[in-house]
């Protein structure tokens, strides 16, 4: 079966961890439940706040909520907001440990199958002696125990498997069977808006499983495609699963703060996703670096949820719920940034920065409808875009 055989199901790749009848079950359970908060429970949220909180606010300052910011205020001891907010964390929390569950099972078969190997001319480089980024070892990032980069046991793919199958759930098949739908907008987007563009080496920073890496193969078959990221886990599980489908991808374990790679290596850098996990300052430094390694007439892409300022303010309000509920710290300053600013900051010509929109690939194919899901405006509509061409 191929992956667009069969759209409501998480594509059975080489090293996806299998589910007995009770475990799949339980994720099912925890995907319906996602859906019945982001599509039923969160909408109540709006009254709340209509009919309570911003009049509460208003009497006490004399003034409407204007700003997200002031909104969360108005808001938070609204008890129908606690209550959702409450069952979206425990709805996390229950996700991770549903997908957890048959990892441990097989973790063995698991790591067995990741070092067998196939006939993809992929490759893999691990640094041991990598440290870790302190905002990824400050926090285990949206609640994902241990994060991308801890180790349970020698050759672990464990945190590798478990967020492959989480983030279907996460997403509840919004993404796609492969979870490939941010790169496939964001391939989307160059074709359309750089038609001639053929380059001939790709990097995908923080690339996490690949999900996203592997369709650069498909979209640019000349290219050579590279993926990077600092946990050893999920890189040997990206490895695994490129080469069980037949993906030529280089993987190797680097901080995109600075990696080995030669100057002017790469016309094009992506990532999907990466910004919000990242502080300030290490993304001013992970732009340096693409400024260093990008050719002369290259591209830079970063694709992310929407930035605060396209939105309402009580959507932009909405969206910042992870900030403080999700274990992701850095989610709000990355929603005000502004790709000229950065642009300049790191050596790159303002002029040519860019932030555009892209409708989602697999949500434009499939007609499917936009869910508001706290943080979640992905796979639901369109992905911010943002960067520079050199």
């Amino acid at each position: 079966m191929t992956a667009t055989q069969d759209l409501t199901t998480q594509f059975r790749h080489g090293v996806l961890p299998q589910t007995t009848s009770d475990e799949f079950s339980r994720q099912e359970f925890v995907k319906s439940l996602k859906f019945h908060l982001a599509s039923k429970v969160s909408l109540g949220n709006h009254d709340a706040y209509e009919a309570r909180a911003k009049p509460a606010y208003t009497k006490a300052t004399g003034a409407e909520p204007q700003t997200y910011a002031e909104i969360r205020k108005a808001m938070s001891e609204d008890p129908y907001f606690a209550f959702w907010s409450a069952m979206q964390r425990n709805s996390q929390e229950m996700m991770w440990k549903s997908v957890q569950i048959p990892v441990e099972r097989q973790l063995p078969d698991l790591i067995a199958a990741a070092g067998k190997g196939a006939a993809a001319e992929g490759t893999l480089r691990l640094n041991p002696d990598l440290e870790i980024p302190k905002y990824h070892r400050g926090v285990d990032i949206h609640c994902m125990p241990g994060g991308y980069h801890t180790e349970f046991t020698a050759d672990d793919v464990a945190n590798g498997a478990v967020y492959d199958t989480a983030v279907y759930i996460y997403a509840m098949g919004r993404m796609g069977p492969l979870n490939s739908d941010i790169g496939d907008t964001t391939i989307a987007w160059i074709k359309e808006n750089h038609p001639d563009f053929k380059p001939r080496r790709i990097l995908d920073m923080g690339c996490t499983v690949g999900h996203s890496t592997l369709s650069y193969c498909d979209a640019f078959p000349d290219a050579e495609v590279y993926g990077i990221d600092v946990g050893a886990p999920v890189l040997r599980y990206a490895h695994a699963r490129a080469q069980s489908m037949g993906k030529p991808v280089h993987f190797s374990q680097q901080n995109a703060e600075s990696t080995d790679f030669e100057d002017g290596f790469f016309d094009l850098i992506v990532s999907h996703i990466l910004v919000h996990e990242t502080s300030n300052a290490a993304m001013r430094r992970i732009m340096k670096e693409c400024n260093r390694l990008l050719t002369p007439g290259g591209l830079v892409v970063h694709a992310e949820t929407p930035p605060y300022r396209d939105l309402p303010a009580y959507d932009a309000f909405m969206l910042d719920w992870d900030t403080r509920n999700n274990n992701e710290p850095y989610w709000g300053a990355s929603h005000e940034l502004v790709a000229t600013e950065i642009a300049a900051e790191t050596g790159f010509d303002p002029a040519k920065a860019f932030e555009a929109y892209q409708p989602s690939a697999f949500e434009a194919t499939e007609r499917r409808t936009k869910v508001f899901q706290g943080g979640d405006f992905g796979g639901g509509g369109a992905w911010w875009l943002w960067g520079v061409q050199k």
